[in-house]
């Protein structure tokens, strides 16, 4: 029996609701764009409805534009992987602002890859209020 072709689909991108990491519910959309204010709490990233996919190691990265750690060196961008829960499957990758607010301003590229394949892609810019 032939293997189904996997399906992905970028459903949201840009300004979304405060994600709730204790709820199965997934942010959702207040503003679609890639403009952002850097302002705290406010949440930003995108939806990707995955399909055809169950138990595929999905690998995520959030490179940000130079978050300082305590020391004051830049941090790595945040990696990860999960694995997709179901054939038809909605995946959220997101981040939000928070204090000190002047090392989040730049751009935040966000991507998913799948059996090493970049599937999700966007950037945002978060941009000072300040000015």
């Amino acid at each position: 029996m032939a293997k189904r072709r996997r399906e992905v689909r970028m459903r949201t991108f840009g300004i979304h609701s405060k994600w709730d990491s204790t709820s199965k519910d997934l942010p959702r959309l207040v503003e679609p764009t890639t403009q952002v204010p850097a302002q705290v709490d406010i949440e930003f990233g995108f939806v990707v409805n995955i399909k055809n996919a169950k138990n595929s190691e999905l690998e995520f990265c959030i490179d940000h534009p130079g978050i300082l750690d305590d020391q004051g060196k830049r941090r790595p961008p945040f990696e990860g992987t999960v694995y997709v829960k179901s054939n038809d499957w909605n995946f959220y990758l997101g981040d939000t602002v928070w204090e000190p607010i002047d090392d989040k301003v730049g751009t935040w590229r966000m991507w998913l890859e799948l059996d090493s394949e970049v599937i999700a892609d966007k950037s945002f810019e978060v941009f000072s209020t300040n000015d």
